[in-house]
């Protein structure tokens, strides 16, 4: 009776992860739902800004300020796990160290495995859900800004390593800005000298850029974590199924020697001793 009553009390603990499971799976669901949303107006507003960056500089290009130039990586990865090789697969693809190139990691698990690397200089909490960009955004920032970079300058590179909302990580330059890819007869008419205007674009356009890569790597993220989610559901069925049908043959077994000691039993009192 013993292996009867462990199995039914694995039987119950499995149902209990499954369902447990199940939550995890449709609140990936629901997430990616959700940033769908975002991403198509992020996309399409950041699309607007690079046009204009693209306008403004067709006509007032930006000084080049004499100094090293200054290359900076930023990796996302995740902050919760579930997730399959997510993580992996970005620091498969950062780059190796070199002079001059500094990174900046985002989402502790990422952080933890690269721990060693002195190129590191800072390692931020990521984000967990949607609610959660705005807070790391400020963080990041203020890094950036710590550094001193002149992000004016075309001497200064920033680099983005994230997935994809539907793919692998992809590195993708936010700094210095694209040249113009149309000329117009006449420069833009500005409420600010260009400088200003052009500090002000920079601010705006890095918060814009850095949102849509978080967001299509929190995408990625779900979509990731909800196939995880939905191979180990398959693999927990298989598993729950062969356990009911052991513990249905064992339940089994018990029935047939209860009715095989009560027919003994009542032979004995039928014949005596």
């Amino acid at each position: 009776m013993s292996s009867l009553a462990e199995l039914s009390l694995r039987l119950t603990r499995l149902k209990e992860i499954s369902g447990i499971m199940s939550d995890m799976k449709s609140l990936a669901w629901m997430e990616r739902r959700r940033l769908s949303r975002f991403l198509e107006h992020q996309h399409r507003m950041l699309a607007n800004m690079e046009a204009a960056a693209g306008d403004f500089l067709g006509f007032y290009p930006p000084d080049r300020i004499r100094g090293p130039s200054a290359t900076l990586v930023i990796a996302v990865g995740s902050e919760r796990g579930f997730c399959g090789n997510f993580n992996e697969r970005v620091l498969d693809a950062l780059p190796a160290p070199q002079s001059g190139l500094r990174m900046v990691v985002l989402g502790q698990r990422l952080g933890a495995k690269v721990h060693d690397r002195p190129d590191v200089i800072a390692r931020l909490e990521g984000p967990g859900v949607t609610e959660d960009v705005p807070g790391v955004l400020d963080r990041l920032m203020d890094v950036l800004y710590g550094e001193n970079l002149p992000l004016s300058d075309t001497a200064t590179t920033i680099l983005t390593l994230a997935h994809e909302a539907e793919g692998e990580p992809v590195m993708k330059p936010l700094l210095p800005l694209a040249p113009p890819k149309r000329s117009f007869p006449y420069p833009p008419r500005l409420q600010l000298a260009p400088p200003v205007f052009f500090a002000e674009l920079l601010d705006q356009y890095l918060l814009a850029a850095l949102t849509g890569r978080l967001y299509d790597s929190l995408s990625a993220e779900n979509r990731q974590r909800l196939a995880h989610m939905e191979q180990a559901l398959d693999r927990l069925g298989e598993t729950l199924g062969r356990l009911v049908v052991r513990r249905n043959r064992l339940r089994q077994e018990h029935i047939v020697e209860e009715i095989e000691v009560i027919l003994s039993g009542e032979q004995t009192l039928r014949h005596g001793p």
